[in-house]
């Protein structure tokens, strides 16, 4: 069986326990299950050099993703009157079964979720050498990515006897240049020892109130794990991130991370770190001396 195939086995599989949790009501996990299977579709149209999938197919990968996000804002949102429901969803089931031989049209009026550009380490600061050479000729060789509108925050799990849940409040951050920072907003991640995901990514909403040397979030972020689940060496990571215009692309500017003997209750104020964002903690480089901080409150919740 190719790789390929292998692939998009995968995806049906996630599809179908997705729809699976969905169907029985455990709408945590459907959530989880839906972003995940998104975030990987979403990566594979983005990628510039996977020839796996053709144009086409990847336009419908694309497709896809946004009904997977549309149904999983539906389930995070009971006010909404225009959600996109389960058995719509279902629908599409044939879709990503044989996207490889796919060939009619999609079924809803939907368009790809504008692509948010994923750079690897290092990339940016190449784009950004790049454009200075280029402003001279005038020539673009950036190529043009919308940013995303970002805020995929999910609900709190539910509570088991003798767990304990943490919810993180993000304050604010203090940066130099807090004012002239662009659809700011923080990716909340959870890594294990070895940077792998243990968690499922989650994106605050776009920040809109900027103070002096600080941006406000004021958002909360439920930890998508009992705290007792968490493998030692973990650790939760938050990435500060803003829209470039004159590159169109979104653009990690900072990161910070907490320790597992970081969590109590309470305010914790963390050190922020230049980019790129070193999921490792190997080599740690201190953005700034000036005494400019991530601010957070935690909150722990036991049953």
């Amino acid at each position: 069986m190719s790789d390929v195939t292998k692939t998009v086995q995968k995806w049906h599989a996630s599809f179908k326990k997705g729809t699976d949790f969905d169907s029985w009501g455990q709408l945590v996990e459907a959530i989880d299950e839906y972003q995940i299977l998104a975030r990987q579709l979403q990566k594979e149209v983005q990628s510039l050099n996977s020839h796996d999938f053709t144009e086409e197919q990847k336009k419908t990968l694309g497709k896809f993703a946004t009904c997977l996000e549309m149904r999983s804002a539906a389930l995070q949102c009971t006010q909404s009157q225009d959600e996109f429901k389960l058995e719509d969803l279902k629908k599409l089931e044939p879709i990503i079964k044989n996207i490889l031989t796919y060939n009619k049209d999609f079924p809803f009026d939907v368009q790809p979720v504008p692509l948010r550009k994923i750079l690897a380490p290092g990339e940016e600061e190449n784009l950004e050498v790049e454009e200075e050479l280029d402003a001279g000729t005038g020539a673009g060789s950036i190529p043009s990515f919308t940013s995303r509108v970002p805020g995929t925050l999910l609900p709190r799990l539910p509570s088991e006897p003798g767990m304990t849940l943490l919810t993180l409040t993000i304050e604010k951050i203090g940066l130099k240049d807090a004012g002239q920072c662009i659809d700011p907003y923080i990716t909340v991640s959870v890594k294990d020892v070895n940077g792998i995901d243990l968690n499922p990514v989650q994106d605050t909403p776009v920040a809109t109130q900027k103070e002096d040397t600080y941006i406000h979030f004021t958002v909360d972020v439920e930890i998508q794990r009992h705290i007792e689940k968490l493998p030692k060496g973990a650790a939760i990571f938050f990435e500060f991130k803003h829209y470039k215009p004159k590159k169109r692309f979104t653009s990690t500017k900072c990161f910070a991370f907490m320790e597992m003997d970081e969590i109590k209750p309470g305010p914790i104020v963390i050190e922020l770190y230049k980019k790129p964002t070193d999921f490792k903690r190997k080599k740690l480089n201190l953005l700034t001396k000036k005494p400019l901080y991530l601010h957070l409150h935690q909150t722990l919740h036991k049953d």
